[in-house]
């Protein structure tokens, strides 16, 4: 790898750890704020995806040094340097937050599979290191959506835009069922 695709795949890198950091932050507050009939479910399943997801970014920030660069996990850098807003919900029903995290999910996995794509030929030990996150990554967005889907496989948060809308979708559909 030369040393300017080192700087392009730190770049990505530094990208994804902050996209790491935000979730692992935004799993944490859905775990103290989900509220409702499911929601010791919903809480004792996010703990092992919170620690995961920690993982994921003790991995990153460690390939960033090993390509030479610097790890950087302030909440000041993720801030200025992320390209998408807070997460939306505050204390909500446990089905308002998994149609939300549905959203940060597919956000989270499409840039990292960009990210695993532009690393195909500079970097395979990144893109490695990226494929394995998605394995998670896709099963626990896979977890959220089981709360999400009828017996027939619609999502009932498909047609929405946002976390917000999302979330109300998710409620509305709860609310529809018998």
């Amino acid at each position: 790898m030369t040393e300017a695709e080192g700087r392009e795949v730190i770049g990505r890198l530094r990208l994804r750890l902050h996209a790491l950091n935000d979730l692992a932050l935004t799993l944490k507050h859905v775990h103290w704020n989900v509220v409702g009939p499911h929601f010791i479910a919903v809480h004792e399943m996010l703990d092992p995806q919170v620690e995961a997801v920690r993982s994921m970014v003790d991995a990153t920030a460690e390939r960033i040094a090993t390509l030479g660069g610097s790890p950087t996990g302030t909440p000041g850098a993720l801030v200025a340097e992320r390209a998408w807003e807070d997460y939306s919900v505050g204390r909500a029903q446990a089905i308002e937050h998994l149609g939300a995290l549905d959203v940060v999910y597919s956000g989270i996995i499409k840039d990292h599979r960009a990210a695993v794509a532009a690393t195909d030929v500079t970097d395979p030990v990144t893109q490695d290191l990226l494929i394995e996150h998605l394995r998670s990554l896709e099963l626990f967005q896979w977890f959220v959506r089981a709360h999400l889907e009828s017996a027939g496989g619609k999502l009932s948060t498909d047609s929405a835009d946002g976390e917000f809308a999302a979330g109300r979708a998710a409620v509305d559909e709860a609310r529809r069922q018998p």
